[in-house]
């Protein structure tokens, strides 16, 4: 058995400084199985930076003081087309408010943020692994080179950034 105060866990933030308080708690108990992260989002502030997905993950997020809203992005068949191939994608925004949660399976793009004047306390919880296997993460951002939004893988390089990757032309970029 082993337990931890939240506030005696270091805070470590995202490379994209997107948010001022995040405690890996599943870091500090030595989490094997499944993550755990409390937040703190001031105004303007994020849980990760932007929309992504994890292939091998669900997530939960737990907002215990505040609002926060999530964006999620699905794809959706076109019905005009045959093959079944997605032609269109559909953008939900929900707000999560204190004593709610909120589940993404894995493959879900969702983003959640702090659009308010107050802080919102939270926990991300995920599963069935308390890493983040990069090369199950996908983001999407607008890549140069293809001048549109597009999938890109991350990694992170030798000194904590992220490092994207388009992955429909290949171009790589760390974002400043």
């Amino acid at each position: 058995m082993e337990k931890v105060a939240i506030n005696d866990v270091d805070i470590e933030v995202n490379p994209m400084n997107v948010h001022s308080v995040r405690r890996p708690i599943s870091d500090a108990l030595g989490f094997s199985d499944f993550a755990m992260n409390y937040f703190e989002l001031e105004p303007d502030e994020s849980f990760s930076g932007g929309m992504h997905t994890h292939y091998d993950q669900e997530e939960v997020f737990y907002i215990q003081e505040g609002t926060a809203t999530f964006e999620t992005r699905t794809s959706q068949p076109d019905a005009d087309d045959a093959s079944g191939e997605t032609t269109s994608e559909e953008v939900r925004e929900v707000t999560v408010e204190s004593g709610e949660v909120i589940r993404f399976e894995p493959g879900d793009f969702q983003t959640g943020y702090n659009d308010t004047d107050e802080r919102v306390v939270g926990f991300a919880f995920g599963a069935p692994k308390s890493k983040h296997d990069w090369e199950q993460l996908e983001s999407l951002v607008y890549c140069r080179d293809c001048e549109e939004e597009t999938g890109h893988g991350l990694e992170l390089t030798d000194e904590g950034n992220f490092r994207l990757t388009c992955t429909e032309c290949g171009h790589t970029f760390v974002p400043s």
